[in-house]
């Protein structure tokens, strides 16, 4: 049986953390800033971890 494929798309977006966990960075961070709140930039400032189902998802994208 061949080796299954990465989503190419998946591979830029997401890490696999050791414990199994799928953690990714907020979107929205990259330009057009200025009209956001201060509590908006500082939510958007950290990275965060998908819920269960997502991560479920997210397995079956990145195999490897």
């Amino acid at each position: 049986m061949p080796k299954m494929k990465s989503h190419s798309g998946a591979k830029k977006r997401f890490r696999r953390t050791g414990g199994g966990k799928v953690k990714f960075e907020h979107a929205g961070q990259r330009h057009l800033m200025a009209p956001l709140g201060g509590k908006r930039r500082r939510f958007l400032r950290g990275s965060s971890y998908l819920n269960g189902t997502d991560t479920k998802t997210m397995r079956r994208f990145l195999p490897y």
